[in-house]
């Protein structure tokens, strides 16, 4: 049995063969470019390099706008919208970790709480009673 060799992330196309893998013609893909849909890297000499995330977003950009219906301008803002929930889920993970490493470095006695108006968490521990 052969075995399998690991996917190339870093793999890119010319914009034919992109163009041939997303099932649709180079000028569409050059207007998806100039519209924003789809931002392939560049050449030194200007020519378009698609990554497979890039093919992976034609064909959601197909789907939406032959499928679904959604006019281009639509279908930018659906992806606006995705890239910015997928940076806020990031974010709150990111925070959610803070948060569960902050509580494991609370010293016995003091607790978390938040400062009004701020992302900010402090440490607060009564102050010792004198007797």
């Amino acid at each position: 049995m052969a075995k399998q060799q690991p996917r190339d992330e870093a793999a890119t196309f010319l914009i034919s063969v992109a163009a041939e893998l997303a099932g649709m013609h180079a000028q569409t893909l050059r207007t998806y470019d100039r519209l924003g849909l789809v931002s392939p890297q560049r050449t030194s000499g200007g020519g378009r390099r698609y990554s497979n995330r890039d093919v992976e977003m034609l064909r959601e950009v197909q789907r939406l706008s032959q499928d679904e219906g959604v006019n281009l301008a639509g279908v930018k803002r659906i992806i606006e919208l995705t890239d910015q929930v997928d940076a806020l889920q990031r974010r709150v993970a990111e925070l959610t970790n803070e948060l569960d490493n902050a509580r494991r470095n609370v010293r016995p006695g003091a607790e978390l709480v938040p400062v009004p108006h701020t992302n900010a968490l402090v440490v607060w521990q009564p102050r010792k009673r004198k007797n």
